[in-house]
C-alpha cells in the first residue's frame, strides 16, 4: 500500500523528472520574474496603476502558460493557440489600467497598459527558452519608456497632441 502511494506520488511529480529539467524551468521562470519585475518597477517609480508585483505576475504567468505546453510536447500549432489566448488575454488585463478622464478630455494609462502587453511577451519568450531575446527585449522598453520623454514634448507624451495653438 506505501509503494503504490508513493509510486502515484511520484508520477504526480514526474513533470520535472531530473536536475536538467528543473533548472531549465527554474531559470525560464526567474528570469521572466526578474524582467518583468524591472519593467514593473519603471512604472511604480513613476506611481502608475500596475508595479513591480503586477509585472512579475504577468511575466511569469505568460511563461507558465508557454512552459506547460512545452512540457507535455504541444505542436505549434496548438502552442500559437495557446500564444493567442494570452494576447487576448492580456488585453483585457492591459484596459483596465486605462482611465478615461471626460472632463479633462485625456486618456491614461495607455503607457501601463502597452508596458504589461510588452511584460507578457518578454515572459512568453523566457517561457520559450529564448532568454537572450527577453533580456534585449527588457533593456528596448526600458530605453523606450526613458529616451521618449526626454525627446517628446511635455504635452504630447501626456497624450496631448494637439499641439499648443490648437488647445482652448
Amino acid at each position: 500500500m506505501g509503494e503504490q502511494f508513493w509510486s502515484s506520488v511520484t508520477q504526480e511529480f514526474s513533470d520535472l523528472p531530473d536536475l536538467s529539467t528543473v533548472t531549465l524551468v527554474t531559470v525560464r521562470l526567474v528570469i521572466a520574474a526578474v524582467l518583468g519585475g524591472i519593467l514593473g518597477y519603471e512604472r511604480e517609480r513613476k506611481r502608475r496603476s500596475a508595479g513591480v508585483r503586477t509585472h512579475m505576475l504577468v511575466a511569469v504567468g505568460a511563461a507558465l502558460f508557454v512552459i506547460g505546453p512545452l512540457q507535455i510536447g504541444m505542436q505549434t500549432g496548438d502552442l500559437s493557440r495557446v500564444l493567442q489566448g494570452i494576447i487576448q488575454g492580456i488585453g483585457f488585463l492591459g484596459a483596465g489600467a486605462i482611465m478615461v478622464r471626460s472632463s479633462r478630455h485625456q486618456i491614461e494609462g495607455l503607457t501601463t497598459a502597452a508596458n504589461i502587453w510588452a511584460t507578457a511577451g518578454i515572459g512568453v519568450i523566457a517561457g520559450l527558452g529564448l532568454e537572450a531575446t527577453a533580456i534585449l527585449s527588457t533593456v528596448l522598453v526600458l530605453i523606450i519608456l526613458a529616451a521618449v520623454p526626454l525627446i517628446l514634448p511635455k504635452d504630447i507624451e501626456n497624450g496631448d497632441e494637439s499641439g499648443p495653438d490648437e488647445r482652448r
